[in-house]
């Protein structure tokens, strides 16, 4: 067997809706279940979402209030009267300034934008800015994906007679700022038709309804936000992602245009990926380790040559981020399995003083991906006494929800179920842990910890080909609320597995069944292979794509997880260096040796632990083998011994030695014929000289001397000879017997054939000889199906 890394779940489908689907859009079943499994279930919606048909934007002005921020922003520009944006520092935040600041620009308005400085003023409107902004005469301040939560900065601009307008899309507290206008696409009792709207999607919509039709130059900006913020791909965000990547595509931004060369990615092969992973990050890089004004400045720059030097600087950031991330990840792990190991803490809560405060929300998502608990990473200040946090969730544990029980301990917190930010006293961050992890235990089951990947369907090997794969690319651009498609291939056969790559970390592996192959990859699974056995049945999991290698274009899966339901035999027979394989037999292994004398001829000290002599059938009986890795490390006296042995249970693996000091196979085994002639020499001669001839007559007869000694015992056994001082005597008056009533022939004949079935048999003969004796569980067909 070979455990899954994840609990893996396959969703669901309405088989006569597929049907309807598929015979209404003729399409495949594959795609008509990925659409039902993403709540798309009416022909119409599928279509619109296929196809792109009645995908249309929503009137700016169903969001309450933003009549109001149109008409004072309409007067502000009229009045020639500043207007600071103030943004966040991360991609939705930076791209979210710089689609205002362009709409502003566009209609004539004087306009500057402020991002807060991470470590010296921390997330959101804060009252020194807002202090300096009226220093500064500035009358109106905008915020973009932020603001819902200040509630007090919101008093501090009444106070000095500013009008403030707050655009977000974080989840509103029991209190709302006295703002002059929010636009929140999420707000209690709100009228806005689609609530999942990034910080992008809502300064979109005020640029909307400022230019009075959808502003196709700024959907590039919006995509990029809406895609890196990770809301749900679906309805508006759909749309703006789609057509934001078409835009994107055509890299018309000296910005974009940079970043694009840099990371050597041809403009017209921008997908969502691209953003998430490439973009992104080096957008989100200048405010985690600086001031993200740079970043704005480089999506709104018009001049290539300062496009180009803040795309290096920028990129240069983001490789020092990585750095900084994989050194605080690592201490933050090692902080984990010291003080707080997960068995014992649903919730995982960290810090120290001095972690980059930029960086410790990517900190926090390496914990989930670690640990698949709940994780806050904190960055200790002495000399204010705060810490600022960052936190990321797993599916049943609402942060935001849960954080909102701790709020006396959280003077300043923010975010989503699945994300949130955080300030709290130093003194404070014991009992906040203490708390967090009695409410997960509470909400949380020990099924909940386990990490789950979410399938579409079970896909038969025949039915993966190209036209397939490609149609599922109407689905895309993927992301939250529409994931790239992970499919199950159940239980088929391989003809290749090998490690791959210059450090053999990456796995390759050829499925087959008798309609074809599929090629797969699996990056970072190169340990697979060492356990994975011959003539196993394997069960993959992945996502199907199309490789295309000198103009030849073939199906692929890139592999996530593998699992392998049955048990499975390794032939390690003849294998030297003993030591070396034993050590990479996963744990819960047992070595068990049928000689005593075996352990020491070995050398097994090592393993005395975990190594135990059966010395017959009575023992082999009481000993368990089930869900156990067993070494059978030497050859049984009786294929009996083995029998008994493999009915105590269903070991996962049988590591098949079969260490034989002496061997019987490849001495002669005399047949009847043997036999025959030797009797009628002895007839003849009345007695023979063993001693002093043995080796004359087995040079004679082309055998070995152990031939001719076997036999003469084999005899003397059944009273056809006596032997005196080494001098055989035919007894002509012995009745007739059978060969087999001699203990010596029955042992002969029972070892070789042993040998022959167990140590030279192939490898398929020995697994099918042990199938038949090992003691599988009634129930393995119905543990397997409720696993997946």
């Amino acid at each position: 067997m070979l455990k899954s890394k994840t609990r893996w779940i396959v969703q669901k489908t309405d088989e006569q809706v597929r049907d309807q689907l598929m015979e209404q859009l003729g399409i495949s079943p594959l795609l008509a279940s990925l659409l039902i499994n993403r709540g798309i279930t009416e022909t119409d919606a599928a279509r619109s979402f296929l196809y792109d048909k009645g995908h249309e934007f929503h009137d700016p002005f169903l969001f309450d209030g933003m009549r109001t921020a149109i008409e004072r922003i309409y007067r502000a520009i009229e009045n020639e009267e500043p207007i600071l944006v103030f943004g966040d520092y991360d991609a939705d935040g930076v791209s979210s300034t710089s689609v205002m600041m362009t709409a502003l620009t566009d209609l004539g308005a004087k306009v500057d934008f402020y991002i807060p400085n991470r470590f010296t003023e921390g997330y959101g409107p804060n009252e020194s800015a807002f202090r300096l902004a009226k220093e500064q005469g500035y009358q109106l301040i905008i915020t973009v994906d932020t603001g819902i939560a200040a509630v007090n900065e919101a008093a501090v601009a009444a106070e000095l007679s500013m009008d403030l307008i707050i655009t977000d899309h974080h989840e509103p507290g029991p209190e709302l700022p006295q703002a002059l206008a929010i636009i929140h696409p999420n707000l209690p009792g709100g009228s806005y038709p689609f609530p999942y709207l990034a910080g992008v999607g809502v300064a979109f919509k005020v640029a909307h309804a400022l230019y009075g039709h959808v502003p196709e130059h700024l959907l590039d900006l919006a995509a990029i936000g809406t895609i890196a913020d990770l809301v749900p791909l679906k309805g508006e965000n759909r749309t703006i992602a789609k057509a934001g990547i078409k835009k994107l595509q055509q890299a018309s931004r000296p910005g974009i245009e940079s970043l694009l060369q840099l990371t050597s990615t041809k403009p017209e092969a921008v997908d969502e990926e691209t953003v998430g992973f490439m973009i992104a990050p080096r957008i989100n890089a200048a405010g985690r380790l600086a001031d993200a004004a740079p970043a704005v400045d480089l999506l709104l720059t018009k001049d290539r040559a300062e496009a180009s030097e803040l795309a290096q600087e920028i990129d240069a950031m983001n490789k020092e981020r990585q750095t900084i991330v994989s050194e605080i990840a690592k201490e933050a792990i090692e902080t984990v399995q010291a003080h707080y190991p997960p068995e014992k803490y649903p919730v995982i809560v960290v810090g120290k003083e001095n972690w980059n405060a930029g960086v410790i929300g990517i900190v926090a998502s390496r914990l989930v991906d670690t640990f698949y608990r709940p994780a806050i990473v904190l960055s200790f200040d002495p000399e204010t006494n705060k810490a600022k946090g960052s936190a990321r969730s797993i599916p049943g544990f609402d942060l935001f929800k849960n954080l909102s029980e701790c709020r006396e301990l959280l003077p300043h917190f923010g975010g989503h179920p699945m994300a949130a930010g955080m300030t709290l006293e130093l003194s404070d961050v014991d009992e906040l842990r203490e708390r967090l992890c009695s409410l997960a235990s509470e909400q949380l089951s020990a099924e909940d910890l386990v990490p789950v990947t979410e399938l579409d369907a079970v896909v038969p090997l025949a039915q993966v080909n190209l036209s397939v794969i490609e149609e599922l690319n109407m689905l895309a651009p993927y992301g939250m609320g529409n994931p790239k498609p992970q499919v199950l291939i159940e239980k088929v056969e391989f003809s290749t597995i090998r490690k791959i790559g210059s450090d053999k970390t990456h796995l390759k592996l050829q499925l087959e069944d008798p309609a074809g192959s599929l090629d797969s990859i699996g990056f970072g699974l190169g340990q697979y292979a060492d356990h994975i056995a011959p003539f196993s049945k394997v069960s993959a999991i992945g996502e199907l794509a199309v490789n295309e290698w000198n103009n030849i274009r073939k199906p692929q899966l890139f592999l996530k997880d593998l699992r392998v339901d049955d048990w499975q035999l390794f032939d390690v027979r003849g294998h030297r260096q003993l030591e070396r394989w034993i050590s990479q037999v996963p744990d819960d292994r047992l070595l068990v040796t049928f000689k005593e004398e075996t352990a020491a001829e070995l050398n097994l000290g090592k393993f005395a632990g975990e190594t135990v002599y059966v010395n017959g059938q009575e023992a082999a009986l009481q000993l368990s083998i089930d869900k156990q890795n067993i070494v059978l490390v030497d050859l049984p006296p009786t294929r009996e011994v083995v029998e008994a042995l493999l009915q105590t249970g269903c070991p996962e693996r049988i590591y098949a030695h079969f260490y034989q000091k002496d061997s019987h196979f490849f001495s002669t085994m005399p047949t009847r014929e043997h036999f025959k002639w030797l009797y009628a020499f002895l007839l003849k001669r009345k007695s023979f000289d063993l001693t002093k001839q043995g080796d004359q007559l087995a040079q004679h007869r082309g055998w070995s001397r152990e031939t001719i000694d076997f036999m003469s015992k084999v005899f003397f056994e059944l009273d056809f000879v006596t032997i005196s001082e080494g001098v055989i005597h035919l007894n002509e008056q012995a009745p007739k017997r059978d060969l087999n009533e001699s203990r010596t022939y029955q042992n002969k004949k029972m070892q070789f054939e042993l040998e022959n079935q167990l140590l030279y048999s192939s490898c398929q003969e020995l697994k099918d000889w042990l199938d038949k004796h090992v003691n599988a569980p009634v129930d393995n067909e119905e543990e397997v199906e409720s696993w997946i």
